[in-house]
C-alpha cells in the first residue's frame, strides 16, 4: 500500500515538475519574442530617422540653392536695371553720331533737318520711359515745379507768371526730377512801390 502511494506521489511530483518547466519555457518563449519585437520596431525607428534625416539635409541643400540663385538674381536685376533704357537710347546716340560724320558734308538746312530728328527720337525715347518736359511758359509761378531765378517786371501778364525757361524741367511719371529754372513776371506797380520803399529807407 505504502509503495503505491509513494508512486503516485512521486508521479504528482513528476507532473508538477513539468508543469513548472513548461510555465518557464513559455515565460522565456514569451520574454523572448517580446525582445525580439522591440527589436524590430528599435530598427524601423532608426530607419524612418535616418530616412528624415536625410530628407531634411537635401530640402535644406535645395534651400540654400535657391537662395543663392534668387541674391543673384537681385544682383544682377540692379546691375542691369538701365540695359533696356540703353537699348532704346543707342540708336539715337548712333543717329546723331552719323550726323557728327556728316558736319562738313551738309549744308546748315540739312544739319538742321537731321538734328530735329534726332532730338524729336530722342524725345520719344524719353516719353516711353515716363519722362516729361515741363510746360511752363504762361503758367503760374508754382514753387512744386519750378525754380525762379530772377522777377522781371511786366505790364503784359499778372504777377507771378513763368516768362521764360532758363532751363527745362523733367517729370518721371508723377515725380518732379528737375525743376525749371525760370523767369517770373513782377507788376510794375509793385516794383514802383518796392522803389519807393528802398528810397524813404535810405533818405
Amino acid at each position: 500500500m505504502s509503495s503505491k502511494k509513494d508512486k503516485k506521489k512521486k508521479e504528482q511530483e513528476i507532473e508538477i515538475s513539468d508543469e513548472i518547466n513548461n510555465d518557464s519555457t513559455t515565460e522565456e518563449s514569451t520574454v523572448t519574442d517580446e525582445e525580439s519585437e522591440q527589436e524590430v520596431t528599435t530598427k524601423e525607428l532608426e530607419e524612418k530617422i535616418s530616412t528624415l534625416q536625410d530628407s531634411l539635409l537635401r530640402k535644406v541643400a535645395e534651400f540654400e540653392n535657391y537662395k543663392r540663385r534668387t541674391e543673384n538674381d537681385q544682383l544682377n536685376l540692379l546691375k542691369y536695371a538701365a540695359e533696356s533704357f540703353i537699348l532704346k537710347v543707342l540708336p539715337v546716340y548712333d543717329d546723331l553720331g552719323r550726323s557728327v560724320d556728316h558736319l562738313s558734308e551738309s549744308n546748315i538746312n540739312s544739319l538742321k533737318e537731321g538734328l530735329k530728328l534726332v532730338h524729336d527720337k530722342f524725345t520719344k525715347v524719353l516719353e516711353e520711359q515716363g519722362v516729361k518736359k515741363l510746360d511752363v511758359k504762361g503758367k503760374e509761378f508754382d514753387v512744386e515745379y519750378h525754380e525762379a531765378l530772377m522777377q522781371q517786371p511786366s505790364a503784359d501778364v499778372p504777377s507771378n507768371t513763368v516768362l521764360n525757361e532758363v532751363e527745362p524741367g523733367y517729370l518721371y511719371k508723377d515725380k518732379v526730377i528737375k525743376h525749371a529754372k525760370v523767369i517770373v513776371s513782377q507788376e510794375i506797380e509793385e516794383l514802383e512801390n518796392n522803389n519807393n520803399s528802398n528810397n524813404e529807407n535810405e533818405e
